[in-house]
């Protein structure tokens, strides 16, 4: 089964019936698919893909399932109550926050996540939004649609500044695989880097971010979104930031005050934010920071991990959990 097409199903009353809500976030058909025919081989499972689920289809589509696939989709208590003979949720991404965790540990309901699938990824990309600012290139880019280098009066165009990062000092929120990776790559290119103390960590013997922020050129987002992050850039942070300094967020939009953060940029408070994620996605129209075009902000669409590589990591991934999950079924069973 290499092609996969929405709402494909292969069922019998005997087969345990997997359910992917959102298969239109991994772009499957660019992927290798064989580990799903293995499941599918392997264990006689029926597979039902469904490109999007809408929050009124989730509890009729789950209802029959033994196994969800899921993204983004929010499952909640309600839905999965639904779900009599649900025992396994697969999170096809890190962040688990969709989830009803606590009723599915009431439920006997596993839930698994994938996580550092897209470490290459998304260091790249949050060394592409720190690049972007630094060398001011959009802007660059927008002179030369507007043919200005062809209206200059000498060879180059330099109305833009442009900063070196070689010497300067990044902060990084947030240091496992992927704080990690960034680190590597900030020290390649001859910068000093400090780890900030986890938010809402007591005994953590790391400066905090608050004592760094004064002295730091790029501030880099990796931790996750927790009720000690949720608006960890505030105004109050963000009035310690050097006028000079970028932000950087490739984690959870939710980690940035996004209000603060407009008003910051307009008044050039900082130097610049460079995000790929916000809080609501997709974000609304008239969103505070795409309402207009700001000259010192970059968004991206939420695409640091979508390298093709990462996704056939994580789908990969994602599937090992399930047949292992399918696996001790089925010795359950025989046993």
């Amino acid at each position: 089964m290499t092609k996969h097409n929405a709402s494909q199903a292969m069922s019998n009353g005997n087969q345990k019936q997997v359910v992917f809500l959102d298969a239109e976030t991994m772009d499957l058909p660019s992927l290798d698919t064989s580990s799903l025919d293995d499941v599918q081989t392997n264990f006689g499972a029926g597979i039902t893909l469904h490109q999007q689920t809408q929050a009124e289809d989730v509890a009729e589509r789950i209802k029959n399932a033994d196994a969800v696939l899921v993204n983004k989709v929010v499952l909640q208590a309600k839905d999965l109550q639904q779900a009599s003979q649900l025992r396994y949720i697969g999170v096809t991404a890190t962040g688990m926050n969709n989830i009803d965790r606590d009723y599915c540990e009431q439920a006997g309901i596993t839930v698994q996540n994938v996580e550092g699938y897209g470490t290459d990824s998304v260091a790249q990309h949050t060394l592409t939004l720190a690049l972007n600012l630094a060398t001011n290139f959009v802007t660059y880019q927008r002179d030369m649609r507007n043919q200005a280098w062809s209206a200059s009066s000498h060879f180059c165009l330099l109305n833009h500044p442009v900063v070196e990062l070689a010497g300067k000092h990044a902060v990084i929120v947030g240091h496992g695989e992927l704080g990690k990776r960034v680190e590597a790559l900030f020290k390649a290119m001859g910068m000093q880097v400090s780890i900030a103390a986890r938010p809402g960590k007591q005994d953590d013997p790391r400066p905090s971010l608050a004592s760094l922020l004064p002295n730091a050129d790029v501030v880099s987002l990796h931790c996750p979104l927790t009720e000690a992050t949720d608006k960890l850039i505030n105004a109050e942070t963000l009035s310690l930031m050097k006028p000079t300094a970028f932000l950087i967020n490739t984690a959870r939009g939710g980690l940035i005050d996004e209000e603060a953060l407009y008003h910051a940029l307009k008044n050039n408070q900082i130097g610049g934010a460079g995000l790929d994620v916000l809080s609501v996605e997709p974000p609304p129209v008239d969103h505070i920071l795409l309402k207009e075009a700001l000259p010192n902000l970059l968004v991206t669409p939420h695409n640091a991990w979508i390298g093709n590589g990462a996704r056939q990591k994580l789908l990969d991934s994602a599937i090992d959990h399930l047949s292992a999950h399918l696996s001790s079924c089925l010795s359950a069973s025989q046993g």
